[in-house]
């Protein structure tokens, strides 16, 4: 057993090698190591002392699963899971290795790439020009200046942006969901009107990204859609892989 215990980042199939040069969290960064267990791998590190979710460590982190994804499919850690040794590591492989597999070949040769539709930025003409009430009540504020007519102006102004991003988010994703292999929805995030991530060939991502970036060029008075990708698949996948607790709390 390691003093602070192993730090657990992903499971990936046996056979697979480490990315050359590829190291761990911590400073100075630890070395990383394969514990072996039937026909799936944990990829591991010592844990260091008093490990927080530094920017550095957050880093160094998903740099490891983006490079072990280049290889192959991976089963993605949360940051901060450390079990307290490798044996019990080698336990819990064993104990969900026909579930850790089944996912390995669901997540193969895919990446996952998460869409963020936001209310246009810049949209106010389009609004005052497409929307009646807008419009209306933006003469009434040029008749009438008042604090009142403003703030039922301004009201007015962002349920406007927000109906008609909500809109827009709704025709991406239908236009979306048959280009990927599973879609997941994200957290409901402040501001956004739609957050969801797609599970999509890697050799098909270049296209779903040109399909997102034409619906922005024509959807640009509605919506401002953010990209993000590849990324970790870690909503794809439907169970913690390892039972190891969160460090950092």
């Amino acid at each position: 057993m390691t003093e602070n215990g192993v730090y657990v980042y992903a499971i990936i199939p046996a056979g697979a090698v480490l990315p050359a040069e590829a190291v761990g969290v911590g400073n100075p960064p630890a070395a990383l190591r394969l514990v072996d267990e039937g026909r799936v791998t944990a990829v591991v590190s010592d844990a260091p002392p008093q490990l927080r979710a530094r920017r550095r460590d957050l880093m160094a982190h998903q740099e490891v699963l983006l490079r072990l994804a280049e290889a192959g499919p991976v089963l993605p850690m949360r940051f901060g899971a450390i079990a307290p040794d490798e044996r019990s590591v080698r336990a819990q492989l064993a104990g969900s290795q026909a579930e850790h597999l089944a996912t390995l070949s669901h997540l193969d040769g895919g990446v996952e790439i998460n869409l963020k539709a936001l209310p246009a930025q810049d949209a106010l003409a389009a609004v005052v020009a497409q929307e009646n009430n807008v419009r209306r009540l933006r003469e009434a504020v040029r008749r009438r200046p008042g604090y009142e007519a403003n703030v039922r102006l301004g009201e007015a102004i962002s349920t406007a942006l927000s109906r008609r991003a909500a809109e827009a988010g709704k025709k991406v994703l239908h236009k979306l969901t048959p280009l990927a292999r599973e879609t997941a929805a994200g957290p409901e995030v402040h501001g956004c009107a739609l957050n969801v991530s797609f599970l999509v060939d890697r050799s098909e991502s270049d296209t779903f990204r040109d399909t997102v970036q034409r619906f922005a060029d024509t959807h640009r008075d509605h919506v401002e859609l953010r990209l993000a990708g590849p990324l970790p698949c870690y909503s794809f996948v439907s169970s913690r892989p390892l039972r190891a607790q969160a460090a950092g709390g």
